[in-house]
């Protein structure tokens, strides 16, 4: 994407400057053939002066870059700069900025020190909403800040939202703060700024504190993979859908436990789990009678029986069994009541 090489250009442009501070740029920036980043620290112990010392000395040798002949000589390179950054959406997190634009790795650093140096470009520190991010337009990446915040706002925490359907709300309010007929691939990257936000590896959004995107373990994974089947699984099942769906190895003990540990499943037959979401309760088939009847009342053995089956995976015969239990009485007509 880049029409100049940035190392040929920061070796230019750092070549006037006096012999420290040239130095004190080049460790800061990691413009070695290291790559190696050091901090103010670092730099002020081998140097035997403070932090701050350090810092101004930085700060003077960029602006004496600003100002320098070298600066002018490189002003194209600027440009190309900006007009790329202009064209992945004038608004970039720092880290999918270091994956898109640099040719190779080692031109990362030197892609780095351009954008500092340049005048166009404005650097926003990383936050507790939003990830370290370069633009050049303040004006729309404060626009987007809002609207990335009202999209947080708008989803639940327990929510997951396809990708179109969250592309969509995203739009909605990009448009409501004045960025009009924003394109798809800008938004992609747009979502990336923030820290509030995020996908979990079925391709579906929501909050980052949301377990269903942030995954953690097996449980995480279990419920995906529940989610995703859309009915009752067996735990091996289950433990063999997660090695293949997202190349994790999951053992079927493993699995069984860390399933029995976690409300969101259900047990419903011998060794079948599904989502409490789905409006499957927890508990024994006689604790499953009983809830049916205390919500719809007295009702025949045969409705009785198919209310079950709808919530657990038994035998009819299961069911009858269950239904002498004490806990319920046979009425006159038939029917069956709570005792």
């Amino acid at each position: 994407m880049l029409s100049f090489s940035p190392k040929t250009v920061t070796k230019d442009m750092l070549s006037n400057l006096p012999d420290r501070s040239r130095k004190v740029l080049t460790h800061r920036f990691g413009l070695n053939p290291t790559g190696e980043r050091r901090t103010l620290d670092a730099i002020g112990k081998e140097y035997g002066i403070t932090r701050e010392r350090i810092r101004q000395i930085e700060n003077h040798g960029l602006g004496h870059i600003r100002e320098s002949e070298a600066y002018k000589t490189h002003a194209a390179a600027i440009e190309d700069l900006k007009r790329i950054l202009a064209n992945l959406g004038g608004v970039l997190p720092e880290h999918i900025l270091l994956e898109e634009i640099p040719k190779s790795d080692t031109d990362r650093n030197h892609v780095l020190f351009l954008l500092t140096v340049g005048h166009h470009f404005n650097y926003e520190r990383e936050n507790n909403d939003f990830h370290a991010r370069w633009h050049v337009d303040s004006g729309l990446s404060e626009k987007l800040e809002h609207a990335l915040m009202r999209l947080y706002e708008a989803i639940e925490l327990e929510n997951l939202i396809p990708e179109d359907e969250f592309l969509a709300m995203f739009e909605k309010f990009l448009k409501e703060e004045g960025i009009k007929s924003p394109q798809p691939e800008h938004m992609g990257r747009w979502l990336l700024i923030s820290k509030r936000i995020g996908k979990n590896p079925l391709g579906e959004w929501g909050r980052m504190e949301s377990p269903h995107v942030r995954i953690r373990n097996t449980r995480d994974f279990a419920y995906l993979t529940l989610k995703r089947h859309g009915s009752p699984m067996h735990f091996t099942e289950v433990a063999q859908a997660i090695a293949k769906i997202f190349r994790r190895e999951a053992h079927p003990a493993t699995t069984h436990n860390e399933l029995i540990k976690d409300n969101r499943f259900v047990l419903v037959g011998r060794g079948l789990y599904a989502l409490k979401e789905w409006g499957y309760a927890p508990g024994v088939v006689r604790e499953v009678i009983k809830n049916i009847l205390e919500r719809e009342g007295p009702l025949s053995r045969t409705e009785i029986v198919d209310r079950v089956k709808r919530e657990r995976y038994v035998k009819d015969a299961t069911v009858m069994v269950n239904l002498q239990n004490a806990s319920f009485v046979r009425l006159p007509d038939g029917r069956y009541s709570v005792n």
